[in-house]
């Protein structure tokens, strides 16, 4: 099975201000694009996914994702996460109305195209399914097959919000690059253990990060 993966992009300037003590004002929106560029990279490259939409008002991350080979979609319900992502999720399939469709974070900067067809096949099996983050509070993918709606309920507790929705939680292990994602600077540090990719890498190299 291959699977459309459906990426939220906030507005650059507004990204990770929970990095704050990592990253200066200045530097931040560049970390989170380099983020979702090496997140959407790797999803492209994954042999269980057919094409990748990011759903995303900021003008420079839909052109320098789109250059990537991802689909742009435009936030047009403008009601936050969870509106954009069932809204993207129509979108992309207005043509294919039974393919399955997964959303993933765009703060995976360590993301392993094949950790990721691992996942994507083992949520296969299941009309909905997600990954819980490494903090095993969140979610960092979830997963609606062939006929079934998403229903995102990403945000605090998202990991409780998605398993009460009847989504199947997977237990995987060796997958950490799917569960890795970065809101704090300690994130930041267990992203660039696991190994990011290389615009993450750029960026981060300008920055004095503790214990690196």
């Amino acid at each position: 099975m291959q699977w459309t993966l459906v990426i939220p992009v906030k507005p650059l300037a507004r990204a990770k201000s929970r990095l704050a003590d990592t990253a200066a004002d200045g530097v931040r929106p560049g970390l989170a694009l380099a983020f979702a560029q090496d997140t959407v990279a790797a999803a492209l490259a994954s042999p269980s996914v057919k094409d990748v939409a990011v759903v995303t008002d900021d003008a420079l991350a839909g052109r320098e994702l789109a250059a990537l080979g991802a689909r742009v979609v435009t936030d047009e319900p403008h009601g936050g996460l969870n509106a954009a992502l069932a809204y993207a999720a129509a979108t992309v399939r207005a043509d294919r109305p039974e393919s399955p469709v997964a959303a993933l974070n765009a703060d995976l900067p360590a993301l392993r195209p094949l950790e990721l067809a691992r996942v994507l096949d083992a949520a296969a099996e299941f009309p909905r399914a997600f990954l819980p983050d490494a903090a095993n509070i969140g979610t960092t993918l979830l997963t609606a097959g062939e006929g079934q709606e998403l229903h995102p309920a990403f945000g605090v507790d998202s990991r409780l919000r998605h398993r009460a929705s009847g989504a199947v939680e997977l237990r995987l292990t060796a997958v950490d690059s799917v569960r890795q994602d970065v809101d704090t600077g300690v994130d930041l540090r267990a992203a660039l253990a696991l190994g990011v990719g290389p615009r993450t890498a750029a960026v981060a190299a300008q920055l004095l990060i503790p214990g690196q």
